[in-house]
């Protein structure tokens, strides 16, 4: 058993690092869809054009 737990023991920090890893993309990622909408919605008051909403239930994949 000690062997197995070893092994464990040292796989948890580097899928540790990885799951960091991958939230910290993650919200990289969010937080630039959220702003090319902003910069998208924000020209478009400026040139007078009507935005039509968003669907977002095909964002929350």
């Amino acid at each position: 058993m000690q062997p197995f737990l070893d092994a464990v023991g040292a796989l948890v920090p580097s899928v540790g690092v990885g799951v960091l890893f991958w939230l910290g993309i993650r919200a990289i990622m969010r937080a630039d869809r959220s702003e090319r909408e902003a910069l998208a919605k924000f020209e478009a008051e400026r040139d007078g054009v009507s935005v039509a909403p968003n669907n977002t239930a095909a964002r929350e994949r």
